[in-house]
């Protein structure tokens, strides 16, 4: 008799399991339920889509219902689960006309993501307050920047990777752009100070205000929103973007699996709850976290794929357990390329970790190919623990894409390499890529 697995979503992790399962080729019978019209719309494409860098969204898809079909699945689309039995393995859904059904399970995996947090303050209704999360966000914002003349000033609230994304987004379409947050600086968790100090410097040369530890308190407006107010200035909108974070969605889980302190599936290295045969992946799970030897919430799309592909090869049978993750992340302003990996040195402190660091700032050429064309200075960042001395957190910025550079780190990260290993990595040389004497052995070589 077939193995029946329900899946309930066909997001980036959902689609990752998806396909793990009906590779493997088994004698399973995989039922998908998904509340959305789409599958896999890659959302870090959104600010590139607002801002006009690509001219449609039709290419920021990798899957879709019919290709997970035609690998043997059965896929409902805008399709709510409402309900799940765990006693009785049974799963209760309502589609979009209303009809209700059920269907029973040996297995079930649950995607079901994470909302985009909506905080409950005056004025959260007003019209033109919108999140940044699905297809259908980016639609209405690349349809408003086309079609509402009405749109010149924009808000953006959350001064993360999406909210600092969509700033130069909207700003790139000629709009004025204010960019609030209640931090003091942007990109606070992935970066420390001395390189979010550079990207803001990128923002404010380009025309983006920056409105930094200031709290939002309300939004007014008669009928739409109109102005944001702090609690030390106001701004004049036509549009706010909210970008504050984003929260699990565990409702399914009821009273009966464990939750994390954000409210996030708490699974093991399987991606298993704590119900056996019931697993959670993505945004709505935690995740085992190198660079704190801990478990953690980190909502990445790279994390909710290999989430997926876990929690998708353990139940078609192979027994395999995720090696963690790290956190690794980069981003793109106006030609500023930033990466990150693990932790930051104050994510360390935070963290009761006892931390060093060690900088180091040069060329990415030698300065001889200055004259054979562009050469850009990169500036890095190594974050390693006082007792052992192994690596838990890498930065680097740059004019020049050395984003590959930030997996290498990963992986010692991962494999809890020292930084004293790292100066005796054995990295090649040829003057067209780098230095003989290159800024990660330099900083590595440096650390006290």
């Amino acid at each position: 008799m077939a193995k029946k697995v329900v899946l309930v979503g066909a997001n980036h992790a959902g689609t990752a399991a998806a396909k793990q399962i009906l590779g493997a080729k088994k004698d399973i019978e995989l039922t998908i339920f998904d509340s959305n019209s789409n599958i896999s719309f890659l959302g870090c494409g959104m600010a590139i889509w607002i801002g006009g860098q690509i001219s449609t969204g039709d290419g920021l898809f990798y899957s879709n219902k019919d290709e997970l079909e035609s690998l043997g699945a059965t896929v409902n689309m805008e399709t709510e689960v409402t309900q799940i039995d765990y006693d009785n393995k049974i799963v209760h859904y309502r589609d979009a006309s209303g009809r209700t059904g059920e269907v029973s399970y040996d297995d079930l995996i649950l995607a079901t993501g994470s909302s985009p947090i909506r905080p409950n303050i005056p004025g959260i209704d007003l019209r033109y307050i919108q999140k940044a999360k699905l297809y259908q966000d980016a639609e209405l914002a690349v349809g408003q920047i086309k079609n509402d003349p009405s749109i010149k000033k924009v808000g953006v609230v959350g001064a993360g990777y999406i909210g600092a994304e969509l700033a130069e987004a909207y700003r790139r379409v000629g709009k004025e752009v204010v960019l609030v947050d209640v931090a003091d600086r942007i990109l606070s968790t992935h970066f420390d100070r001395d390189f979010t100090d550079v990207m803001e410097e990128r923002l404010k040369e380009n025309g983006i205000k920056l409105a930094l530890g200031e709290r939002v308190t309300a939004f007014e407006g008669s009928e739409r929103v109109e102005r944001i107010v702090t609690d030390k200035n106001s701004y004049d909108v036509d549009l706010v973007m909210l970008c504050i974070g984003f929260r699990p969605n565990s409702q399914l889980g009821g009273d009966r699996l464990k939750l994390f302190k954000n409210g996030a599936f708490l699974v093991n290295k399987k991606q298993e709850t704590s119900e056996k045969g019931v697993y959670a992946i993505g945004d709505c799970a935690t995740v085992y976290d190198n660079s704190i030897r801990d478990t953690n919430y980190i909502a990445l799309a790279t994390n909710a794929v290999r989430s997926g592909i876990v929690a998708g090869l353990n139940v078609a049978g192979v027994d395999i357990e995720s090696i963690g993750v790290q956190g690794s992340s980069a981003l793109s302003l106006y030609g500023l390329k930033m990466v990150s990996t693990g932790l930051t040195l104050e994510g360390a402190e935070s963290n009761g970790i006892k931390a060093k660091m060690t900088n180091f700032e040069d060329w990415q050429k030698p300065e001889f190919m200055n004259e054979a064309g562009p050469n850009d200075k990169v500036k890095i960042r190594i974050v390693y623990r006082e007792d052992n001395r192994e690596i838990i957190g890498a930065q680097l910025i740059s004019d020049y894409d050395m984003s590959g550079i930030i997996n290498m780190f990963s992986l010692a990260i991962q494999e809890r390499v020292t930084i004293e290993r790292i100066g005796l990595l054995d990295i090649f040389f040829m003057p067209h890529f780098n230095k003989p004497y290159n800024y990660i052995t330099m900083a590595a070589l440096s650390a006290k």
